[in-house]
Parts: structure tokens; C-alpha cells; sequence
């Protein structure tokens, strides 16, 4: 099993025809990734091909894609200023999962569209500002480099991207279930604990890493969560220990007030729940191992 994506999903790629769009596309084509249709709104009819001698249809719109392909995932790749409206599209279509890539999406907007998307009942939304999931070896929804790990027992859910990719090529030998980057923006759509409860649930999950960062409570909240209802193993990292008191940093989420949201507080609040933290991801990835190899 794997968490939210399957090989029996079928994709469709909002903003394919643009570039980041279609570049991703055949990234996710070549890796097994079954890319049923692309949505952009005037283009409906075309299709465009890629490598390897596939060709895709483009619609006009999600509801057009939905009736036409089945699909039940959506990856947005459209500019900032129209993502609310590719959401707004994507949960009027009931589609049940939207996987917002792009960043820089106005903190209003998406706090309109979660509630959209919660409301629904139907949509799970993952982002914006993320780099999508993949289940490794079934289906790759996003940016996450297919080729730095295989299947396994191990479960990753992060909010950043980068040290998503690279606890993954840390622990590649060993293999992920699952990897979730679920964004770094102060609202998002799926959480640490969505992922830590899905995680839970999947049995071909035996463990999970579980990156954070500084700033918010996201972290706290997953600890508490963690402590009642999750009997895997979970290993942390937080990245920020060495973030200067007092600073704002680079992430929009990533906001510290006294000594609420620090690493350190993190640390303490997930290390109570039974969690092992790595000060490093190396050191994360290395406790990781030690979980498996007693498992």
C-alpha cells in the first residue's frame, strides 16, 4: 500500500502546457506516473506529446478532464495569481486529491481555497509551496526526483522540500511507503498529523521520519498526536537550530515568538512523546536505520 497515491491513480496536470508544467509532466510520465489528461483553460483539444511516444490530452477544465479520464488526482502548476482558481476548479470537480506545487500564493488566498477544500468533504488539498508525493515505484505526483529511492517500510512527511529530498537519498537503500512534502506556508492544506495518521493506518508503513522547521506549532501539535494515537516508531528532525533568536527567517511559516515555535521547543515537545530527534539529517537518517535494523 502507500498513502494518498497509488499506481491505480490517474493524474491530470493543471497548467501542463506551460513550462514548468510540461517539464514535470515528463518527469513524472518517465517515472511510471499515469498522466490521464492537462488542463488549461482556452487550449481544450490539443494534446501534447512527450518522450517515449505519449501523448496527452488537454482540456479546457477540470470538470472536462474528470468526465472524460476518471481522474481522481490533480498536480497545479499555474502562476501564484491564478492558483485560487485552479482550486476552486479542482474541488467544484470533486476531484479527491489537489496537490498544489506553486509558491508565493497569497496567504488569503489559500486560506480561501482550504476552506473550500475542507468544506467540501470530498478534496484533500497538499500545499501550496510543496513539492507534491510520491509512492516510489507505483506513482510520482509533483517535483520529488523519482530515481533517489525505492520502495521500503518507511514513511516521510516534511514541510520542506529540499530535506525531503535528501532524507530520501539518505535512507534510499532502505526505501519509503510513502514521502509527503506538505509546504511550508503557514496555511496548508494536509498536516503532519493527516500524514502521521494515514502513515498509522498503512501497513506496509513500519516507521516514519517527520522533518519540521521552526516556527508555529505544527510541530507541538504532531508531538501530542504522536503520543496518543500513533504506535510506530517516529523519528524528527527540526530544521532552525542554528536560526539566529529572535530573526525571521526565509520561510513564510517559519515565525518565532520567545520561546515558542524554537527548534529547541520542538525538540523537547516531540523527544516527551517518545519521538528519537536527529540534530542533523544525517544523524536523523542513522536512528532511522537503528529503528529499522531492531524492527
Amino acid at each position: 500500500m502507500a498513502i494518498f497515491l497509488t499506481e491505480a491513480s490517474r493524474v491530470i496536470v493543471q497548467g501542463m502546457t506551460g513550462s514548468e508544467g510540461r517539464k514535470h509532466t515528463q518527469r513524472m510520465l518517465t517515472s511510471g506516473t499515469n498522466i490521464v489528461g492537462g488542463v488549461t483553460p482556452g487550449k481544450g483539444g490539443q494534446t501534447v506529446e512527450f518522450d517515449g511516444g505519449v501523448t496527452v490530452p488537454v482540456f479546457g477544465s477540470v470538470a472536462e478532464a474528470v468526465d472524460a479520464t476518471g481522474a481522481d488526482v490533480t498536480v497545479i502548476f499555474v502562476p501564484a495569481k491564478f492558483t485560487k482558481g485552479a482550486v476552486y476548479e479542482a474541488v467544484e470537480a470533486k476531484i479527491p486529491l489537489a496537490i498544489v506545487i506553486t509558491e508565493g500564493v497569497p496567504v488569503h488566498d489559500t486560506a480561501d481555497f482550504y476552506q473550500l477544500a475542507a468544506n467540501s468533504g470530498t478534496t484533500r488539498l497538499i500545499g501550496p509551496n510543496c513539492p507534491g508525493l510520491i509512492s516510489p515505484g507505483r506513482s510520482n505526483a509533483g517535483i520529488i526526483p523519482a530515481d533517489i529511492a525505492t520502495a521500503g517500510p518507511i514513511g516521510l512527511v516534511s514541510k520542506s522540500g529540499t530535506l525531503t529530498y535528501q532524507m530520501m537519498y539518505e535512507l534510499r537503500d532502505l526505501g519509503f511507503s510513502s514521502a509527503v512534502g506538505i509546504g511550508g506556508d503557514p496555511v496548508i492544506g494536509t498536516t503532519h498529523i493527516d500524514a502521521l495518521a494515514a502513515f498509522e493506518a498503512d501497513p506496509e508503513t513500519k516507521a516514519v521520519v517527520m522533518i519540521g522547521e521552526i516556527g508555529g506549532d505544527a510541530e507541538e501539535r504532531a508531538a501530542a498526536y504522536i503520543k496518543d494515537h500513533v504506535t510506530k516508531p517516529v523519528v524528527g528532525y527540526v530544521a532552525g537550530f542554528t536560526a539566529p533568536e529572535g530573526k525571521t527567517m526565509g520561510h513564510a511559516g517559519a515565525i518565532v515568538s520567545g520561546s515558542s515555535g524554537t527548534a529547541l521547543a520542538k525538540q523537547e515537545a516531540l523527544e516527551a512523546a517518545g519521538v528519537k530527534v536527529g540534530k542533523t539529517p544525517s544523524e536523523t537518517a542513522r536512528l532511522m536505520r537503528e529503528i529499522i535494523a531492531g524492527l
